[in-house]
């Protein structure tokens, strides 16, 4: 196995996949880095580094920077998508999706079902998402749970270089559309890849990635390190937490959240996103309706407040969660006897 960069193992994945399969196309602003500038047309490959050396080994037809313009960007992959081609299309910041809404929402998402399953829409929207870079209110946000409410559509969010890689190939072999939520605060984290180039992670299948008998945490993307951190913490005083990794939130391994809420009887989930009508709500729904009589105390939620994220580090930082809030969220659920 490999050790990878969080940002490496998304560029490779797509570079190893488009060596496979000819019908994958890349396209998005700057993802050959911006024709002109100093050191030919690759010199940034994209803003984030997810797209260098694409452009020499494919071609302008294959690698494609884009007016600035996420309507354009996503209403072209949804045609390409129809047409049997697999776009991937990124948007620098996840913020920007409201932009291109009718074309997810009211399109992409929609292709399949309305044409009564004839035709399919094999287009990934890789979304570069969260908070942690001091990038203010339009740069920072989490729009996981407008997107997984949306009926057609597939959602992954990584937590670590190896799911990059195993969801992102799996991301783009699936007939579906996919939106790829790759957190910025991640990109420099390093893990270990697996070097198969036919690994994938199937959708719907979360990860436990610490186990105990007291306490259930379900986190995703960047909140799952703050909870392997309460959970480690916790532990030293003979406290043991379920975390799970959900992974992809649409779809959603149900199963597992429910088998370990049976047993731990607690329950406290991690979201970045504000509390009003997020993913967070959505879990405690589920588990509130199908567990309801192994819970043992009321479920916590560790997230956001329901503010515009702020620019100031030391607001930023008040603003997000962290392994001190997760922790005191636990002790606050075992205190119900």
């Amino acid at each position: 196995m490999a050790r990878k960069m969080y940002r490496d193992a998304v560029r490779d994945t797509i570079f190893e996949e488009m060596k496979r399969d000819p019908n994958v196309v890349v396209l998005g602003e700057d993802v050959v880095g911006g024709m002109g500038t100093a050191g030919g047309p690759e010199a940034i490959g994209g803003i984030w580094s997810t797209s260098g050396g694409f452009y020499e080994a494919f071609g302008p037809d294959r690698v494609i920077d884009t007016p600035i313009s996420e309507s354009a960007i996503v209403g072209a992959a949804g045609g390409l998508a129809l047409s049997g081609k697999r776009p991937i299309a990124e948007l620098m910041f996840a913020d920007f999706i409201g932009v291109s809404l009718d074309q997810i929402w009211n399109q992409i998402a929609k292709f399949r079902y309305m044409f009564g399953g004839k035709t399919k829409c094999p287009a990934i929207i890789r979304c570069i998402y969260g908070a942690g870079y001091n990038a203010a209110a339009q740069h920072s946000q989490s729009p996981h749970a407008i997107l997984t409410g949306m009926p057609g559509l597939k959602v992954v969010m990584p937590s670590t270089p190896a799911d990059v890689a195993g969801l992102m190939r799996q991301a783009i072999r699936e007939d579906d559309p996919v939106i790829f939520m790759e957190h910025k605060a991640l990109y420099g984290m390093k893990g270990e890849v697996h070097d198969d180039p036919d690994y994938t992670i199937p959708f719907g299948h979360a990860r436990l990635t610490r186990a105990g008998q007291d306490v259930t945490i379900l986190a995703t993307g960047m909140m799952v390190g703050m909870a392997e951190g309460a959970a480690d913490k916790l532990a030293a005083d003979g406290i043991g937490a379920d975390v799970i990794d959900l992974r992809t939130t649409s779809p959603l391994d149900e199963e597992a959240i429910l088998d370990s809420v049976e047993v731990t009887g607690r329950l406290v989930i991690v979201d970045e996103a504000p509390p009003r009508c997020s993913l967070a709500t959505d879990l405690a729904a589920i588990v509130a309706n199908k567990a309801f009589a192994s819970l043992k105390a009321p479920i916590e939620m560790v997230t956001a407040p329901h503010t515009p994220i702020p620019f100031a580090r030391e607001l930023e930082s008040a603003y997000l969660p962290n392994p001190d809030k997760i922790e005191a969220a636990v002790r606050k659920a075992l205190a119900y006897n």
